[in-house]
């Protein structure tokens, strides 16, 4: 599923609503759409446990029951957790992301103070290939917190397919802009400006979506070095 586009979940979610027979309100227009709204879909190359997105109804349904009905048609790897009235504009509140990445072959010292150091820069410009062109960011101003993660000790599914013995794990939150600024641009900075270069591509995962106070304050998140990421 990291490798599926912002663009085939959207089809295949559109595929998934009609086949479980939702009463889905559509756009007017010559071409009429379905009225679903994305709220930051994740880019591909990353896992998510928090995509959230709108589906405008032409009569009310039970929440459960709304689950149920897709669960039961969209495919391995797409779940719905929960389904909610949007009433009182919940989804108005995402104002941030909170990530987990992996960085195999790279010693967690190395990640600490490559991570201080970044944390000390007032900016860290990158560029960014977009198919309008190069885009030159800012990956400092939008991140809120940065840290390594100790693995946990415990975990005895360490490097069960990918061999990858040591890591560094950063977990961080980025507040949501215009233009939007991704894990990997934080990785670029960390890359081009103070040597951090994993052995293998790094392991990207969304892990909560919400409110700046609600993930600023998140406590420490364990973990996982290797193939065990979902």
């Amino acid at each position: 599923m990291r490798f599926a586009s912002h663009r085939d979940v959207a089809r295949v979610f559109e595929r998934g609503v009609r086949r479980a027979g939702l009463p889905i309100a559509y756009s007017a227009g010559f071409t009429p759409h379905p009225r679903i709204s994305y709220a930051g879909g994740a880019p591909t190359g990353v896992a998510s446990e928090a995509e959230y997105l709108s589906l405008a109804l032409t009569s009310r349904q039970a929440a459960a029951q709304v689950r149920q009905r897709l669960n039961a048609t969209l495919p391995d790897g797409i779940d719905v957790i929960d389904v909610m009235d949007d009433a009182d504009g919940r989804l108005g509140a995402l104002e941030a992301s909170q990530w987990r990445v992996v960085l195999p072959g790279v010693e967690p010292a190395a990640a600490e103070r490559a991570v201080a150091d970044f944390l000390a820069l007032r900016e860290a410009p990158v560029e960014r290939l977009t198919d309008k062109g190069v885009r030159r960011l800012d990956a400092r101003a939008p991140v809120v917190t940065l840290d390594v993660i100790e693995p946990d000790p415990h975990d005895g599914q360490r490097a069960v397919v990918t061999g990858v013995q040591d890591c560094a794990i950063l977990r961080m939150v980025v507040l949501h802009t215009a233009p939007a600024v991704r894990p990997d641009d934080v990785l670029t900075a960390l890359r081009e400006e103070h040597g951090l270069v994993p052995s293998s591509p790094p392991i990207t995962t969304r892990l909560a979506q919400g409110s700046l106070a609600l993930l600023a304050g998140t406590s420490a998140l364990w973990g996982r070095c290797g193939a065990g990421e979902p």
